[in-house]
């Protein structure tokens, strides 16, 4: 365990402080300072030896938390990050974009504030890179067998670099000019600069794994001809249909989905040029949807110097602090403030959206919205409320409803269910030696369930290929972390 009595001399929980939002909306860097090494030790000592550690559940790739925690606290950095990548293929990913589900089940967190787990993490493996310490693993032998992964997501990359050091030839196919799927184009670089990414594809290259990158499959190259290259396929494409809202002036000029605006943007920031750009500068900017994607683009409008923002959540306002509902160890649905809601804006809960109303030229000026009631259940405007909001610019951000799995469809006759690919808990598809796994079969989840569901799903390949497997698989498709 960490420091035995670090939890009763350092009850306060520490995260390293925020660049002040005057300066860093100035670009485009990460939003946290550099952790202090000692304040990240003291930090990582508050974990307890508390016998049964729910951290564990909490997680869904089962990592070995307390362990990590107790050899950062040691300063056996090169040690902690061996007992962090035993579990988890990429926690410079999840040490930045993580919700942290382990934290709500720390069993410090029933009285006390929880463990800073993911910020522990994230120091493990920035001082690795730092240090040189995250070397290539190229198998020791070659299979002869071949694998194509469709989707250079989490998901891919995990499954990828799980089945390329097991011996595999593995050909990882994006459609997009460069590899990393929404960790390139999606994920602010204020949330996560791309250099993390490069870092790790770099290792990948060098243990084996080839990328292809602006390859559509289903278009250049067959979902069968594909299969038929391929002894195995993996589907790691993502859940990438955005829900849209079907409203009167739905078509109008500067309606957009979120991930149009905020994929231009990484592209911009990559030193692309985007003709036509979507962009905030000097509009009105409202956002429709109150997770994380629009708080992205929260974010992005600041920077892009917006006159205003305006965030509009449907429902009612979350509560600060647990309540009767979610406890201890589920996640509870708690307010948050995240660093883009910091930086400045409106946010008005209990807003449903009726019309986006248009200027003259077509273009949307003002959106007409109404208080939310509810009604045996449902969530409907309330009549004699409307009112109208500036808007030169309307970002719906409103989740994703499944996989863009047309040519799935069509070509291979793969059924799919609510939107996603049909898979067995061995995440086959119907289709010998097709795989699906992270999004495109679970539907929008979380990183940090990607990566898991991207290794389980390289054991049951590689179990398909070999007929047994030494690969750890974390989860099974029905499995579910606690409170997830």
């Amino acid at each position: 365990m960490a420091d035995p009595k670090g939890f009763l001399t350092t009850r306060e929980r520490e995260l390293p402080p925020r660049r002040p939002v005057a300066i860093r909306l100035m670009d485009w860097k990460e939003v946290y300072e550099q952790g202090d090494t000692a304040t990240v030790r003291k930090q990582a000592g508050r974990c307890m030896d508390c016998g049964i550690p729910f951290c564990h559940q909490g997680c869904p790739l089962g990592n070995l938390i307390p362990e990590w925690n107790d050899l950062m606290w040691r300063g056996e950095g090169r040690q902690a990050i061996e007992r962090l990548h035993a579990t988890n293929n990429f926690p410079e990913f999840t040490g930045r974009l993580c919700p942290a589900p382990c934290e709500s089940s720390c069993v410090l967190g029933i009285n006390q504030p929880a463990v800073t787990i993911k910020q522990v993490e994230v120091s493990i493996i920035d001082q690795a890179f730092a240090n040189d310490w995250v070397e290539p693993h190229p198998p020791e032998r070659l299979t002869g067998k071949t694998v194509a992964v469709v989707g250079s997501g989490p998901a891919g990359l995990a499954a990828a670099q799980q089945l390329t050091r097991a011996g595999h030839t593995v050909a990882v196919f994006e459609r997009d000019d460069r590899i990393g799927g929404l960790l390139r184009y999606g994920i602010p670089d204020f949330k996560m600069e791309k250099k993390h990414l490069e870092s790790r594809l770099r290792q990948m290259q060098a243990e084996g794994t080839r990328f292809r990158a602006n390859v559509n499959i289903g278009v250049d190259i067959s979902w069968p001809d594909l299969r038929a290259r391929y002894d195995a396929v993996v589907v790691a494409t993502g859940a990438l249909v955005p829900r849209d809202l079907p409203i009167p002036g739905r078509d109008l000029a500067g309606v957009h989905f979120a991930m149009e605006y905020l994929v231009q943007q990484n592209r911009v920031g990559a030193g692309d040029t985007v003709h036509d750009q979507i962009t905030a500068e000097g509009k009105h900017v409202v956002v429709l949807g109150g997770g994380d994607t629009g708080a992205d683009c929260i974010g992005t409008a600041h920077r892009q110097q917006a006159l205003s923002v305006t965030n509009l959540a449907i429902g009612i306002q979350p509560p600060t602090e647990r309540t009767e509902q979610h406890p201890w160890p589920m996640v509870p649905n708690l307010f948050e403030v995240s660093s883009a809601h910091e930086e400045g804006g409106e946010r008005i809960f209990l807003a449903s959206t009726i019309e986006f109303l248009a200027n003259e030229m077509g273009e949307v000026r003002a959106i007409r919205v109404a208080e939310t009631e509810y009604i045996d259940g449902r969530r409907v405007p309330r009549a004699g409320t409307e009112r109208e909001i500036p808007a030169d610019l309307v970002l719906l951000a409103l989740g994703f409803t499944g996989t863009e799995g047309q040519s799935l469809g069509d070509q291979l006759r793969l059924p799919f269910e609510r939107g996603n690919v049909e898979r067995d808990d061995d995440y086959q598809t119907s289709e010998a030696g097709i795989f699906v796994a992270g999004d495109a079969g679970r539907g929008q989840s979380l990183i940090v369930w990607a990566i898991a569901e991207g290794r389980a799903a390289a054991a049951s390949v590689d179990r398909y290929l070999e007929g047994e497997t030494e690969l750890p698989s974390p989860v099974r498709p029905t499995d579910r972390a606690i409170g997830i």
